[in-house]
């Protein structure tokens, strides 16, 4: 699966997108973040608290708790703020 990453995500893990091939108990975007954290310390410190960032699958906004199926991309991106 391709990740990528956005802003202050990519700053801070010094890549904007990799390939992973993810073990069949990610099933969800939660779980995939869950899976990211436990990679390393920088992980953790992005993916740690994942309701801080907003995601795309397959270049669709999408929730947490979305099943990730057949996913081919999963973008991590801040929310963004207008005024």
């Amino acid at each position: 699966m391709k990740l990528l990453y956005f802003a202050w995500v990519r700053e801070k893990l010094g890549r904007g997108e990799e390939t992973l091939d993810l073990p069949a108990e990610v099933r969800t975007a939660r779980q995939l973040a869950a899976y990211l954290a436990a990679r390393s310390p920088e992980y953790a410190r992005v993916f740690g608290l994942p309701n801080s960032l907003n995601l795309a699958i397959d270049q669709e906004h999408a929730c947490w708790d979305q099943e990730l199926d057949a996913a081919r991309e999963v973008a991590f991106f801040p929310p963004v703020t207008g005024g």
